[in-house]
């Protein structure tokens, strides 16, 4: 469902506002992010956590965002959380930073998110 036809929430509105009041472009990044994490698994609802755009199917938040220097996208301890197949190493992923958007890093963060919630 699209961000323009479904209704808004008071927890949405929050983290609609939150983003909104980002300086142009990263509000516009924002904003794509938010509708990216959102059609990746229908479903999800948004909250602020800790300041942050997050998201989770109505138990704890399981994928965030924030915007300090550049943003932060992120999972928390509740999300689920495993070794990628063929990984060449034991470490387990858990945040990233990013400036912009391009459809390769977009396909990645929602292969990340409907990870996450599995």
């Amino acid at each position: 469902m699209s961000e323009k036809t479904k209704k808004v929430t008071g927890d949405e509105k929050a983290v609609l506002a939150k983003i909104d009041s980002w300086p142009a472009p990263q509000a516009k990044i924002g904003r794509r992010l938010h509708a990216l994490i959102l059609d990746a698994v229908p479903g999800l609802k948004s909250k602020l956590w800790y300041g942050a755009a997050g998201y989770g199917t109505g138990g704890p938040t399981l994928v965030f965002f924030r915007l300090d220097e550049r943003f932060s996208f992120g999972l928390t301890e509740k999300a689920n959380v495993s070794i990628e197949d063929g990984a060449p190493d034991l470490l387990i992923g858990s945040a990233w930073y990013l400036t912009e958007l391009d459809a390769p890093t977009e396909a990645r963060i929602v292969e990340i998110v409907k990870r996450a919630v599995a």
